[in-house]
């Protein structure tokens, strides 16, 4: 079974602390190292993890507001002094090419990129697919989710009780296929399991909107933020961002698995138990991340 990893690079809100850095996530699986925004910092994030960023495959923007892109120049610079030959594949919303365009233009990117301003299911491989959905923070915002499609796995013990050869018949019982050993049928049911989708939802600024709830239908792992607690909801509501407890209840209503607190304000610097109390109140699966956290599915 193939493994999905998450590794929390910074956690903080609009202002870093000494605990928390701008937010970013690096999401793992397989071959593919895909960078949930980049906010200032995120370079020396992946070095505390002992993680090479020339492994990026793509970098997904939520928006552009500068806590979570400011890492963006010196990321390209870094890629090109170590020589990164891939060409690293940017999604963001309406105006991402042109904001790439400037940083270019700032800092004379050596690297090879390629821009998409996404909307909708915009990437569609064998393994998974990826889908994005416009939010509500006063300036163009993606939320996202990487769907893990369900996949037909062999037991290799069955395969070898029945003393199956490996051979181009598992491929016929790996697509669900029937197969002839030695004059006698074998199922596909009899050998194999079907391992389910595992569906990863991101959720960062943005203030409480009917897309959040969708995008994050039967999330197995649903990360939001929470940068105001209950409490500053005026506040919240006035600079688009969510509370814990709206947070919980787009876990709940969505019938999310567990879900993941991040983007944390410096007001709750030392009382973070404040934000996910309230959470918890409401969906009990919750957990609040900090800097350097990785969970794995």
């Amino acid at each position: 079974m193939e493994k999905v990893s998450l590794a929390f690079l910074g956690t903080g809100n609009a202002i870093p602390t000494i605990k928390r850095n701008h937010t970013s996530i690096l999401f793992s699986y397989k071959n593919e190292n895909i960078l949930i925004d980049c906010g200032e910092g995120t370079q020396r994030q992946f070095r505390h993890l002992q993680i090479s960023p020339s492994k990026l495959t793509r970098i997904l923007i939520t928006h552009w507001h500068g806590d979570h892109i400011l890492g963006l120049p010196g990321l390209f610079q870094t890629l090109a002094m170590n020589n990164y030959q891939k060409t690293l594949q940017i999604y963001g919303p309406k105006g991402t090419k042109n904001k790439i365009e400037a940083i270019k233009n700032l800092v004379n990117v050596q690297i090879k990129l390629q821009v998409h301003e996404v909307l909708g299911q915009f990437l569609n491989l064998p393994d998974f697919c990826i889908e994005s959905s416009p939010m509500s923070h006063g300036t163009p915002t993606n939320a996202y989710s990487i769907i893990i499609k369900e996949k037909r796995r062999l037991d290799k013990s069955k395969l070898k009780k029945l003393k199956i050869p490996n051979s181009p018949l598992l491929k016929n019982l790996q697509e669900g296929k029937s197969i002839i050993i030695n004059g006698k049928k074998i199922s596909s049911s009899q050998v194999s399991y079907l391992e389910k989708q595992k569906k990863i939802t991101f959720i960062l600024d943005t203030a409480l909107n009917p897309n959040a709830l969708k995008i994050a239908k039967s999330s197995d792992l649903l990360i939001t933020e929470a940068s105001f607690s209950s409490e500053e909801e005026s506040q919240a509501k006035e600079y688009k961002h969510l509370t814990a407890k709206q947070a919980a209840t787009i876990a709940k209503k969505s019938k999310s698995k567990t879900l993941i607190l991040t983007h944390l304000s410096q007001r709750y610097e030392n009382a973070p138990q404040v934000i996910e109390k309230e959470a918890k109140s409401i969906f009990k699966n919750t957990k609040l991340v900090k800097d350097f956290d990785q969970i794995t599915l």
